[in-house]
């Protein structure tokens, strides 16, 4: 949906409603502080039985070609935007052993560089929903500068996320909030040039970014404002036409008794057509999650298989039951079975 919000100096800033921060451990990326109560919960139970599956790598789960396979036309018209980091640069370098590479031959890896800014310390926190267009080009341009967000999903009908929202004087969605700077805004071009201005690579002192337009920010094609953006954003959101409307929850009653859930932490990229399903059941259950976006030439790969052992996306951690899994079919088996609730 189009904003309508006047800037940053006329949305208001209330404290943020999770109070209980992680503190960063040694050799933890700034970017991990993140809130965490540190326990699960009594009230969110992963179903009876419940096994994550082993990761099975290329591999599409029985039943569910259809389905990737129209998770994947976003991918197509917006010409793979989030899948590649910013700057991405694919050189050969002698293979040390170490970290994540997509082939390794003859003693070489595939080393992939990237050019980036200044890393936030803290998420970036957007109130959004899956299904819409404007929402899309915000995913996609974190998942650029390699970002990670704080998703509040706020579809139609939700009661807890879209209310505050209102309140700090959005009037539409993306809404962005970054703690980091204490910025807030609508407007999601507003909000992609930000994102580049502040954590693209212009921000390493090359100039007065203020007066820079989004060419000059570095802000791709497919990102910038204009017809083909918008024409292909919401093409991309009418292929699947969900991840629009609130169904009833366990994360929306315990956010409607004054105890959120934690939210839960998903890795993947923006074009990833395996995690499109999984996000739509995030948002339609009104999860919030923190996304780490690992797009091509991400350190976060590194990351991620010295965590788990092999890369792989989507990976998914719960942490209001402990629940950690890898394979997108079984992640949205398993969101349905914990948090979903029978319409009254």
């Amino acid at each position: 949906m189009a904003s309508m919000a006047a800037g940053p100096a006329a949305i208001a800033r209330p404290a943020p409603v999770c109070r209980r921060t992680r503190t960063s451990t040694r050799g933890q990326h700034p970017h991990r502080q993140l809130c965490r109560s540190g326990a699960t919960r009594d009230d969110i139970t992963a179903p009876a039985g419940f096994v994550p599956p082993e990761p099975q790598k290329f591999t599409v789960a029985e039943g569910q070609l259809g389905n990737v396979l129209s998770a994947a036309v976003p991918l197509v018209l917006r010409l793979g935007t989030g899948a590649l980091i910013n700057g991405w640069k694919p050189t050969l370098a002698p293979d040390d052993g170490e970290g994540y590479s997509l082939f390794r031959v003859a003693g070489k890896k595939l080393a992939e560089g990237s050019d980036l800014g200044p890393r936030p310390a803290q998420p970036i926190e957007v109130f959004e929903y899956e299904g819409s267009p404007y929402c899309r080009k915000v995913r996609e341009a974190a998942a650029v500068l390699d970002l990670d967000v704080l998703y509040r999903p706020c579809p139609s009908g939700e009661k807890y996320y879209r209310p505050m929202a209102k309140a700090e004087g959005a009037a539409t969605f993306p809404y962005m909030k970054d703690p980091n700077t204490g910025a807030a805004m609508t407007e999601s071009d507003d909000i992609v040039e930000y994102l580049f201005r502040k954590y693209g690579p212009v921000a390493n002192g090359r100039g007065a970014v203020d007066e820079m337009g989004a060419a000059e920010l570095g802000v791709p094609m497919m990102l910038q404002r204009g017809g083909i953006t918008n024409l292909t954003c919401y093409a991309a959101a009418v292929a699947r036409l969900k991840g629009l409307k609130a169904r009833p929850s366990r994360a929306a009653a315990a956010a409607a008794a004054g105890t959120p859930v934690t939210p839960l932490d998903l890795w993947t990229y923006e074009s990833s057509p395996f995690t499109k399903a999984v996000r739509e059941s995030l948002t339609e259950l009104a999860i919030p999650h923190v996304v780490h976006y690992c797009p091509r030439g991400s350190t976060k790969r590194d990351e991620l298989l010295a965590r788990t052992g092999t890369f792989q996306v989507p990976y998914l951690e719960d942490p209001n039951t402990g629940v950690k899994m890898f394979e997108s079919a079984a992640m949205v088996e398993y969101l349905e079975g914990t948090y979903a609730l029978a319409s009254k």
